[in-house]
């Protein structure tokens, strides 16, 4: 019984695990997307304050810089995000919860007071 419910949590959690990874890389994708258009010139003023002005030089290498920064950070998240931490852990649950139903089953259960 709290086996197939720590089942049931951990495909309940790596869906949603599944559906924030893709919306946190779609975002990510989307300032990727600005990043390099920025750095590559295809976007030539951004506002700042009320204003829009000229995107200079020194800061298309900063937009760059930028581009790559977050392409590393979409890649962690594609290979990463935790989920092996978590995986780790559900699995010692999912051991201690079976450890306490043999023992349960074999009568060896002890009785402890605090």
């Amino acid at each position: 019984m709290l086996s197939t419910r720590v089942a049931r949590l951990r495909e309940r959690v790596e869906a949603d695990t599944q559906r924030v990874r893709k919306k946190t890389l779609d975002s990510l994708e989307e300032i990727f997307n600005l990043a390099v258009s920025l750095a590559k010139g295809d976007i030539q003023t951004q506002k700042v304050g009320r204003k829009q002005v000229k995107v200079t030089l020194k800061q298309r290498q900063i937009w760059a810089r930028i581009a790559a920064y977050v392409a590393q950070v979409m890649n962690s998240i594609a290979h990463g995000f935790d989920e092996r931490d978590l995986d780790a852990q559900l699995d010692e649950l999912e051991r201690l919860i079976d450890e306490a139903q043999a023992r349960a089953e074999d009568g060896k259960t002890q009785g402890k007071t605090a």
